[in-house]
């Protein structure tokens, strides 16, 4: 990101190419839902579409910020808060239609809060956490999942003499995520843990330990009740 990218108003960013296709990308979420339909083949067909095109867009704003060079703070956050909106979202309404158990939503959704506000801790503390290998798989096969539940329906394979379910296939890709899920998770937390403290090993050597930074709390606490025991002290003076 360049200085002049770095000093524009917020206002400007919303309106970039990349950030306009997220925005696009979120105005789906709806359209999705509403087309999921349990008695209407076309319906949650269309509806995997609209879900397949709203996954896709993802790979194109990132490709293009970059591209462009119009990697944005609006975009930083849009970009991630559009991906978890439309897979949450539309494992929520397949739980409540019965197409996805809704424990197994639970624990997935639970997942990507946990790993989300890990990334903001480890942000705040000037930590990068990068999405893993078992991330990457875990989130193709979530979608793949998503995209057949969608379907829903069984429907005869071209060519061959097969009937394929789409919800059965579906399902099992969900369950193969939901171990791809925990997996990773527990490697993002290693990575965290390992980060820590190496982070803590590097300001030890500059002086900075716990140790150190309570006895400049206990000093500072020290000087404030010095400051507050003079007040008390001191007369009190008459304006002329």
């Amino acid at each position: 990101m360049t200085a002049a990218n770095r000093l524009r108003p917020l206002r400007q960013e919303i309106t970039d190419l990349p950030n306009i296709i997220t925005l696009v990308r979120i105005g789906f979420i709806p359209f999705v839902l509403i087309w999921i339909d349990d008695h209407d083949p076309a319906a949650s067909a269309l509806a995997c579409v609209l879900f397949g095109v709203a996954a896709a867009s993802d790979a194109l704003d990132g490709y293009l910020a970059r591209r462009l060079g119009l990697v944005t703070v609006v975009g930083k956050f849009l970009d991630p808060l559009a991906d978890k909106l439309i897979v949450l979202s539309t494992l929520v309404a397949l739980a409540a239609t019965g197409r996805a158990p809704a424990w197994l939503v639970i624990v997935l959704m639970a997942r990507e809060l946990a790993i989300t506000g890990l990334r903001a801790i480890a942000s705040q503390q000037g930590l990068v956490i990068a999405a893993g290998r078992g991330g990457k798989i875990k989130t193709a096969m979530q979608l793949v999942g998503i995209a057949f539940l969608l379907v829903h329906f069984r429907y005869p394979i071209l060519l061959f003499d097969y009937v394929l379910d789409f919800h059965t296939v579906g399902t099992y890709l969900l369950y193969l995520s939901l171990v791809m899920s925990v997996t990773s998770a527990v490697d993002y937390f290693r990575f965290f843990a390992e980060a820590a403290a190496q982070q803590a090993r590097e300001l030890e050597t500059q002086g900075i330990t716990r140790a150190a930074l309570k006895e400049q709390a206990r000093r500072r606490r020290d000087k404030i009740r010095a400051l507050k025991k003079q007040r008390r002290a001191a007369p009190h003076r008459r304006r002329p």
